[in-house]
């Protein structure tokens, strides 16, 4: 099994490998589809037993374990330097100042914030006015001040609040056969789930996030896949990407273009985390006489429909900056994309198609990661295998219908639920980007157009 890495933290492997594990795929994988994790032969369920508690049950043996509710932090006096105006017209996750304690990459963690704790003082502890100094988006964790207040432009404030981070605690089986809680380490952003002793098998995953007053089944993750990646037995490049397969067996050289949005820009990671790096460096360590070049067009906030009305001579023109690349292989990430619908895609991705085809390059197109619950309309990161994203639909359609390579990295994050991640947990800025581990999932799914690690 391929050690992960979620977050900043330490790999973290989600099963024993005492664990069984089927052999084979399930079948009725999606045409391009990437590889699915192995289910877990004997999984642990998970019941509600009391607000606190839950009822675990692994093959004859049954439990009852009480966790900690999630704790609650006070900040007291946190000094700004200065407060943005109030937007109220901005995006939730940004209308003013983030605060520190909940504050994700470029963005805030909503629903952390405490209603009714926030208080903003002068340099003399005097209290400032919501409404007329001020004003706080408690779901978003904002807070700005509001022009004709008495905060001025280089005021500095002092802010106190409560909010709960996020935490991951693990339910185990012990050496012994007993239960146990391990409790994870709070974050605001990327919570994992705890190391365990040697000898001891996780079995379920529970997630804390936003205030709660009980557990609900939303928050329990029993481990139901272990993430050992099974690849196909077709390797999909000999059939769909020919002239790359043959480069990469011969050991040529091969020009690959990865083209996207922030999610391929990555001013969030390393570079060296990025998916496109990640996936070059599996690539050749699969083929290691090749000679493999990457070049990465990206442009955050955007999506191909932006790229197609840039003129000539722009720093994002799609002729200059993509076609004019004369790239033998094209991998195309576009979350941006997301809310087109089928015939915009047939629209967009057909001219991309052609465009393709009359520059003699192959193409690989990457199904989106998931994103922000709400946003995509799910009611709970479990029970979320099917991408419910007309966009997703039709990109697989699409490539079934044009014979072209589909990397199915949506469908691996559809089962995240099952190795007990709330996938949001892989987001740095707690909406839509991916951290190192995130990223990973994506090179899983294009490797297994190349028939996988070898």
């Amino acid at each position: 099994m391929r050690n992960r890495t979620n977050g900043l933290f330490t790999p973290v492997l989600l099963v024993a490998v005492c664990l069984l594990v089927c052999a084979a795929a399930p079948a009725g994988q999606p045409y391009g589809a990437a590889t699915l994790p192995s289910p877990v032969a004997s999984p642990a369920a998970a019941e509600l037993a009391g607000d606190w508690s839950v009822k675990v049950t692994c093959g004859d043996t049954a439990e009852v374990v009480t966790l900690d509710p999630q704790e609650i932090v006070t900040v007291t006096d946190e000094k700004y330097d200065s407060l943005p105006v109030f937007n109220p017209n901005g995006p939730p996750w940004r209308r003013a100042q983030p605060l520190n304690g909940v504050i994700a990459f470029e963005c805030s963690v909503e629903n952390a914030v405490v209603p009714g704790t926030i208080v903003v003082r002068d340099e003399n502890g005097a209290e400032y006015v919501e409404g007329i100094d001020y004003q706080a988006d408690v779901p978003g964790g904002n807070v700005g001040r509001l022009e004709g207040g008495a905060i001025g432009e280089k005021t500095p404030v002092w802010i106190s609040y409560q909010y709960t981070p996020m935490r991951i605690d693990s339910v185990v089986r012990k050496s012994d056969g007993s239960f146990a809680v391990v409790k994870g380490t709070p974050h605001s952003v990327m919570p994992v789930p705890p190391a365990l002793a040697e000898g001891d098998t996780r079995l379920v995953n529970v997630y804390f996030c936003g205030l709660m007053d009980k557990l609900t089944d939303d928050n329990l993750f029993p481990i139901l896949d272990d993430a050992k990646v099974i690849f196909p037995d077709e390797i999909m490049a000999e059939r769909l990407l020919p002239k790359t397969w043959q480069k990469l067996t011969n050991g040529e050289t091969l020009k690959i273009l990865a083209w996207g949005d922030s999610v391929t820009a990555c001013g969030f990671i390393p570079d060296e985390d990025r998916w496109q790096a990640q996936f070059v460096r599996r690539l050749q360590a699969r083929f290691p006489n090749a000679k493999i070049e990457l070049v990465t067009e990206a442009w955050g906030g955007r999506n191909s429909d932006t790229y197609f009305a840039q003129p000539a001579g722009a720093e994002h023109n799609y002729q200059e900056k993509v076609l004019d690349q004369r790239p033998d292989l094209l991998i195309s990430e576009f979350v941006n994309d997301g809310g087109f619908s089928p015939e915009k895609v047939e629209q967009n991705y057909g001219r991309i198609r052609d465009d393709l085809k009359n520059i003699g390059a192959e193409w690989i197109i990457l199904t989106p990661h998931y994103i922000r619950p709400s946003w995509m309309g799910l009611a709970s990161q479990k029970n979320c295998d099917d991408d419910p994203r007309a966009y997703t639909r039709a990109i697989r359609a699409f490539g079934q219908k044009n014979n072209i390579a589909v990397a199915d990295g949506s469908l691996l994050y559809g089962r995240l639920w099952r190795q007990g991640i709330p996938y949001i947990t892989l987001m740095t800025n707690n909406i839509n980007h991916p951290n190192a581990f995130g990223m990973s999932l994506f090179d899983d799914a294009l490797m297994a157009v190349f028939g996988g690690d070898k």
